[in-house]
């Protein structure tokens, strides 16, 4: 036999109501025992019945889960008061970075020259010297880069001159030092064989 949907209103008839109530309450006491020893939680559980009767279970004590329940509570509470005035801090600083980004648009167009149709005279004198202060800025700033890498350019001519200087030091000596050896050879040569004219003139001898 298929068991027909229970509509979830009040029962009127109290007898039916009363042994709802004491099925329904065994069966919710039972429930609430086996989630507490098949996933080893911690459940209290409080019903009171319509004349104020009081059941209760609980797997551990009573008390405890009563004022670890408000603990928890209290921090929830505190957490939500937390979370709402972070979002209102934040709600109004979207306000301020949405006027601030508004402003810095609406100078853009003007310093570009857009729209200027709605500024004033004193409002196109203000963006007509702002542009001078920053052209002016601008102008100061591509000197000062220009001297910089100028000064760059005349550090490394002069480290590139010394290098250059040494290098060639280098190759003066060493072309002095090979002349100094053909020398040196040359002596040698005129002690154990003779001058030049010396030998040519025993060579024709011996012929």
């Amino acid at each position: 036999m298929v068991r027909g949907k229970v509509e979830m209103k009040r029962i009127e008839n109290p007898t039916s109501r009363q042994v709802t109530f004491s099925k329904r309450r065994n069966g919710l006491l039972k429930k609430a025992y086996e989630l507490s020893v098949l996933c080893d939680a911690e459940v209290s559980l409080i019903i009171f019945s319509q004349k104020g009767r009081l059941y209760e279970f609980s797997s551990s004590n009573m008390q405890k889960s009563i004022e670890r329940y408000l603990e928890r509570a209290r921090e929830e509470r505190g957490n939500e008061v937390e979370q709402r005035m972070q979002l209102q801090y934040l709600k109004h600083e979207a306000v301020l970075m949405t006027k601030k980004i508004e402003l810095l648009e609406n100078s853009q167009r003007r310093l570009l020259g857009q729209n200027l149709g709605a500024f004033s005279f004193q409002e196109l004198q203000e963006t007509e010297n702002q542009l001078h202060l920053s052209l002016t800025n601008i102008r100061a700033r591509k000197a000062q880069l220009f001297m910089e890498e100028t000064q760059k350019l005349l550090a490394k001519e002069k480290y590139l001159l010394e290098e250059n200087s040494k290098l060639r030091q280098k190759c003066e000596l060493r072309e002095q030092k090979e002349r100094q050896g053909t020398l040196s050879s040359e002596v040698v040569t005129e002690l154990f064989i003779g001058p030049p004219t010396t030998r040519n003139v025993q060579d024709f001898s011996a012929n």
